[in-house]
């Protein structure tokens, strides 16, 4: 039989076009292995080296974003997916759609074993969810959690418009089908309840699938990867955080069961698909459908201390729990942190411990409370306007005498003397921003005594909390009354503000870091003192004190290109307000900005209300009261 031969007209007395025909073959052979080598390639490496235009438009991708795939995932499917672009299942994190394609039915956003499958990691997968009002929270817990590689996680999306969203920056999501409302539900609403029962209902359509479980609120942040941490402990049936502030262990064991006061927390938990957590699952599940006012949190606790004992035998600090079966582990809230043991304790730190996570709890400003709690910290992830105000910032260093911050004893009265030292200095502060329409970068807060909602000694005993201490702004100003709107008419020009560590943040543009004056307070009679653009130094200059609305409005446009304008004090800046109608305007929203202190023991009611004019009320003290 004759061989075949590809080159019949060659091989026909046509050698002249050999060499041609040759080359022609040669080179269609080694561009389709180019291809396909590439196309493979970016497949398996996890198209680590996309350029920055091809991640979401949000954020920048992370230095490696491995794209996740099945085990029974063929080369041959992997290239079809890629040359596609369609596969949303397989497409890595923060990887936009095509420009031009379709976002898939809803149906096929259904959550399924198989969708697990492609993002889960040594049998483990991480879910949060959560509705559209959550978008930012949402896509900080992922951008932090990829930034340290890991990237099996899952996002189940309450609500169409967020399902839609995330779909189109690029981040893995499931339709929970809950059809839920866009807006902040608000803590305690029963909206709030039917979205925490969505969260046991999703545990019980999750653990079946055969998969590890960790499940976390949106309002938490991943400070360190996990996973190597929870895999110590192989025997748990379930790991979960808790509200417990007095350390049981000063390492970064498990807390000592027997010593935790605190209640179990579950927005941060670690499940394995057992007998005994899918039985508790059920159970707690069955719970709340039969009580449809049970708080998804208290059910769960319930169920947990029916049977809490014995220890597990071993040195793992493990518990049996529940039906005297199930394995149980307590987190140490040293490093899977509340909003307690890091924003007010700071427990890690003086523990010299590294944090795996925080959670925003034990705080006073809602929604916007936690947000800003995360900013203050700077591990929120916010768009690049956020950084960079049209109008420019002010900023001013707080003076705070040692004897008000350091010396006498943690009282109510020294407590409030040393927040209203603070309160006068950040009124004349708030009044120069809304003459000048600059944002206002708060100062640092400082306090005495500790903020619960129920009455206590100043700071709860057996914490870590010193005195004093650094406490988060939502101590002392109602953050989310002011971020809300409010009749101009009635109030004035709204106030924009950042957080203390603004220009500390690494994520300030360097144009706005490079472009800097600081004001120096003089006494007007002083020969030095001047208000003109008249500089003894570069990037300095004097203002007088008890400076006039117009000297100040006069004095800051001539340096309106400059993006930060930092006071050296604030203390007898400004002499006030020469239109009354602006400055009842000013009052009444100054007024609504402060909060209260909560609370002296055994008195009822027995909170404090903060007081910004406190200072035009001869002989005010802090007097619990309504």
């Amino acid at each position: 039989m004759a061989k075949w031969n590809p080159f019949p007209d060659v091989s026909a007395g046509k050698p002249l076009f050999l060499a041609v025909y040759v080359t022609v073959f040669a080179g269609v052979l080694i561009s389709t292995l180019f291809i396909v080598s590439s196309l493979y390639s970016s497949t398996a490496n996890g198209d680590s080296n996309k350029s920055f235009s091809s991640a979401g438009s949000w954020l920048a991708p992370s230095s490696s974003t491995p794209r996740p795939s099945a085990d029974s995932t063929s080369v041959n499917s992997s290239i079809d997916a890629a040359m596609t672009g369609e596969d949303f299942l397989t497409r890595a994190i923060w990887d936009l759609p095509p420009p031009k394609s379709k976002i898939p039915d809803l149906a096929a956003f259904k959550l399924t074993r198989e969708m697990v499958g492609y993002r889960a990691k040594d049998n483990v997968i991480i879910v949060t969810f959560g509705n559209y009002a959550f978008m930012d929270f949402i896509l900080n817990w992922v951008k932090h959690l990829t930034d340290l590689n890991v990237f099996n996680l899952l996002v189940g999306a309450m609500d169409t418009k967020l399902l839609v969203d995330l779909y189109w920056k690029g981040v893995p999501v499931f339709d929970m089908g809950s059809n839920m409302n866009t807006v902040d539900v608000g803590w305690g609403s029963p909206t709030f309840h039917k979205m925490g029962r969505e969260k046991v209902f999703l545990i019980s359509a999750l653990l079946p699938f055969g998969y590890e479980l960790l499940l976390c609120d949106t309002d938490m942040v991943w400070l360190k990867n996990p996973l190597p941490y929870l895999a110590r402990f192989p025997e748990a049936d379930i790991l979960t955080s808790s509200d417990q502030v007095i350390p049981t262990v000063t390492d970064d064991s498990l807390e000592v069961w027997q010593q935790v006061s605190g209640a179990f927390n579950i927005g941060i938990f670690h499940w394995r698909p057992t007998d005994s957590s899918k039985k508790l699952a059920r159970e707690w599940k069955n719970l709340l459908v039969a009580n449809e006012k049970l708080w998804d949190q208290v059910g769960f606790n319930d169920l947990l201390n029916k049977g809490r004992g014995p220890s597990v035998e071993g040195e793992n600090g493990l518990v049996y729990a529940f039906d005297g079966n199930l394995k149980l582990g307590i987190l140490p809230a040293s490093i899977f942190c509340s909003g307690h043991t890091y924003f007010v304790q700071s427990m890690y730190q003086q523990l010299r411990l590294e944090p795996y996570a925080v959670h925003t709890t034990f705080q006073y400003g809602g929604t916007e409370g936690k947000r800003h709690r995360l900013r203050e910290a700077m591990i929120f992830h916010d768009t690049s306007s956020y950084y960079d105000s049209p109008g420019g910032f002010l900023s001013f260093k707080p003076n705070i005498p040692k004897d008000l911050l350091l010396d006498g004893a943690h009282t109510l009265e020294s407590h409030f003397s040393l927040v209203n030292y603070q309160l006068k200095q950040i009124r004349t502060a708030l009044a120069i921003a809304t003459l000048v329409n600059r944002t206002l970068v708060m100062p640092p807060l400082w306090c005495r005594l500790d903020r619960m909602w129920f009455g206590h000694p100043g700071i709860m005993e057996g914490t870590l909390t010193r005195q004093p201490f650094l406490c988060p702004m939502d101590h002392v100003f109602e953050v989310n009354i002011m971020l809300s709107d409010h009749p101009e008419k009635e109030f004035g020009r709204k106030i924009s503000f950042r957080e203390y560590s603004f220009l500390q943040n690494p994520r300030l543009p360097k144009q706005v870091m490079e472009s800097f004056l600081e004001v120096q307070l003089c006494e007007h009679q002083s020969t030095k003192c001047h208000g003109t653009n008249q500089t003894a130094r570069p990037g300095f200059i004097r203002l007088p004190k008890h400076s006039s609305e117009e000297k100040i409005i006069e004095f800051f446009s001539l340096f309106k290109d400059v993006k930060v304008i930092q006071f050296s004090s604030m203390m007898d800046a400004f002499q006030g307000f020469s239109n009354t109608e602006a400055e009842t305007r000013f009052r009444n929203r100054a007024k609504a900005y402060v909060g209260l202190w909560c609370c002296v023991m055994n008195r009822d009611p027995g909170h404090v209300y903060y007081d910004m004019y406190w200072d035009e009320k001869p002989g005010w003290k802090p007097v619990p009261g309504p």
